[in-house]
């Protein structure tokens, strides 16, 4: 499996890892390795990735905390074939980066995309056509940053607890306040 290179043989058009089934390992293409292929061991906390170059075997371990994030990636046709869509685990370095998805059509990318972020605990990244990464939301930390809504009377959950009538009632009206004497001498009467 490979974002962009020839799928193993015997595959089906669409290739997909489950997020729920791991850990797994798979196979993927590898422009840099002596046997043009990779294999990849995906934990939900660690990523090893082996393969030989130049005659030397190595194995990479890394945590998935060390990738950047989830991609959501638009690959360009290659010959006669239209584009396709790769949802890429993301490192820094490219050699690293882990391809999770890659289907003909966009229409399960969205949700496989959104999935395979949650279940790594990474972020949502998009792939610009010159290759950079930028988040889709606006986010402060790990948390997504929306406009403030409305708040609107009469709907939610209290609507239900709270009686209506309760919001026509008129407000109630303090008594005056006692009157206090200044400035005056008192008078007390002893017996």
């Amino acid at each position: 499996m490979s974002a962009g290179g020839v799928a193993p043989s015997g595959s089906s058009r669409c290739v997909r890892l489950d997020p729920f089934a791991l850990p797994v390992r798979f196979r993927t293409a590898d422009s840099a390795a002596d046997t043009r292929e990779r294999v990849i061991d995906l934990h939900r906390e660690r990523v090893i990735v082996r393969r030989a170059v130049a005659g030397m075997r190595m194995a990479v371990s890394l945590p998935v905390t060390s990738f950047l994030g989830v991609a959501l990636r638009v690959l360009e046709p290659i010959s006669d074939d239209d584009g396709s869509v790769a949802i890429v685990l993301e490192h820094r370095d490219p050699a690293l980066s882990v391809p999770l998805f890659v289907a003909p059509d966009g229409s399960d990318a969205v949700a496989e995309w959104q999935l395979w972020a949650r279940v790594l605990g990474l972020r949502l990244l998009i792939a610009d056509t010159d290759g950079t990464l930028r988040a889709p939301f606006a986010h402060l930390g790990a948390l997504r940053v929306w406009e403030a809504q409305s708040r609107r009377r009469r709907v939610g959950p209290m609507k239900r607890r709270r009686a209506s009538i309760l919001m026509r009632r008129k407000p109630g009206r303090l008594p005056p306040a006692p009157q206090v004497f200044r400035d005056e001498r008192e008078i007390i009467a002893r017996s």
